[in-house]
């Protein structure tokens, strides 16, 4: 049998011909030769096997200009470094802020004392300011009905302040009993038409910081917020347009229970002709385009959602204002 070396088959004499297109042979490494003897002296420049990489010297990097006799480094690779550390040093400022910011927010341990402060100020807000700071005569909505059209609001009913009793259906007095209920504003606004009325209310809670968080987790994942045996009542005066605004003429609503005060702020609206509402929808669905209900097609969920917005900001400015000067 011919010898076979690693790779490679001896070709045998009757052999035939060669196909056309023979398969390319895979190289076998050959073992390397022995030297041939060189002088006495000489250098032999030809890497052994598993020598690595020769050494190779580099020119000088571009770093420097060497037209002059003082070497300087190239200021246009300076200026992108210190532009990109400047850069550093402002983006971890912004999110150190932003991290306090947040804290303060959430009630977090580097916020509890300031939290703490405006939960103590806004507790106190319902019988040291004006109704009309809380409540103004005029609220205006810019950009706040269907479509974006401007809106403008007059009020029409201040209802003195009181406890919750009777303010509330008895399933959303029992939702919010957790909270406490220390004082009760309310208000009712009537469009430019006087045809959509809508009451907005402040519940000033005796809860802390950590019950009011609890609340207003209850209130979004178990979506009490958006309940139709859950809505506000509303406060109906006579010889208003709200004269025949009462529970059966609830239309659209919106409860919210604020992260960062003692406050739970909610507001209903209706028609202001008395008329009876069989299928009241929450304001955050009768405001989606697509909605089709009687409330939805009449823009009274923005009526609600527009008027409550207004009343919390300006709620906030004010705990802000007097937590400042205080």
């Amino acid at each position: 049998m011919p010898p076979v070396t690693a790779g490679i088959t001896a070709a045998r004499p009757d052999a035939g011909p060669a196909p056309a297109h023979p398969p390319e042979p895979i190289p076998v490494p050959s073992r390397r030769t022995t030297a041939a003897r060189r002088a006495v002296g000489a250098v032999d420049l030809t890497p052994g096997p598993g020598a690595g990489r020769p050494f190779v010297k580099f020119a000088r990097p571009a770093l420097y200009d060497d037209s002059t006799t003082r070497l300087r480094p190239v200021r246009t690779w300076a200026q992108p470094r210190v532009t990109a550390a400047a850069a550093c040093v402002v983006l971890g400022l912004g999110l150190i802020g932003g991290a306090a910011t947040g804290s303060w927010l959430t009630g977090g341990d580097e916020g509890t004392g300031v939290t703490r402060n405006t939960y103590a100020v806004a507790g106190e807000l319902w019988h040291s300011v004006p109704v009309d700071q809380l409540f103004p005569a005029t609220l205006e909505g810019e950009g706040a009905g269907p479509g974006g059209a401007d809106r403008t609001w007059t009020r029409v009913a201040v209802a003195p302040d009181s406890t919750c009793k009777n303010a509330f259906d008895p399933l959303l007095r029992k939702a919010l009993a957790s909270a406490g209920c220390l004082r009760l504003l309310r208000a009712t606004y009537a469009d430019a038409t006087h045809s959509h009325v809508t009451t907005v209310g402040l519940l000033f809670t005796k809860a802390d910081a950590d019950a009011m968080h609890s609340l207003r987790n209850r209130f979004t994942e178990e979506g009490l917020d958006r309940r139709p045996d859950l809505m506000p009542r509303p406060y109906a005066a006579k010889g208003t347009p709200a004269a025949d605004f009462g529970d059966a003429q609830r239309a659209s609503w919106t409860v919210s229970v604020l992260p960062d005060a003692p406050v739970v702020a909610f507001s209903v609206s209706g028609f202001a002709d008395g008329r009876t509402v069989t299928e009241p929808e929450p304001a955050e669905e009768a405001m989606e385009t697509s909605a089709t209900s009687a409330p939805a097609q009449a823009g009274l969920g923005h009526e609600a959602q527009g008027i409550a917005d207004r009343v919390e900001r300006r709620l906030r400015k004010t705990i802000a204002a007097t937590e400042k000067s205080s």
